[in-house]
């Protein structure tokens, strides 16, 4: 089964680091208010979730990483790549300190991944 979010080798190296100085993490895919459209680190259960997120699956590490359902919508049909580059990304984020950020990437869902995804719904 093909996986709604993955990440690059360097993303999930720097989580690593930063699951070893915050402890357990989860993401948020940023809607696009205060940090433009980011996605979000934060220490496991910081960021409350609620009936208008989405599981959307796990990072390795066992990362929960939700979007919201109106983001969902408009990105259902890709795959999420979350990597990272240099720079100082959304102020709420984990990694800031670090001078990285994470950045989401995607990539169009092939026909036959889009069947095998809409026959698990």
């Amino acid at each position: 089964m093909v996986d709604r979010v993955v990440a690059t080798q360097d993303a999930q190296d720097l989580m690593e680091k930063l699951k070893d100085i915050h402890g357990p993490l989860m993401f948020h895919q940023s809607g696009g208010c205060c940090d433009g459209s980011s996605p979000m680190c934060y220490p496991l259960g910081e960021f409350k979730t609620g009936d208008s997120d989405v599981l959307l699956g796990k990072l390795p590490g066992d990362i929960p990483f939700y979007i919201s359902k109106d983001q969902y919508a408009y990105w259902k049909h890709t795959q999420l790549i979350i990597d990272v580059v240099n720079g100082r990304g959304g102020m709420f984020s984990l990694e800031g300190p670090e001078g990285k950020r994470f950045l989401t990437r995607s990539r169009v869902f092939t026909e036959e991944e889009a069947e095998e995804l809409n026959a698990c719904l």
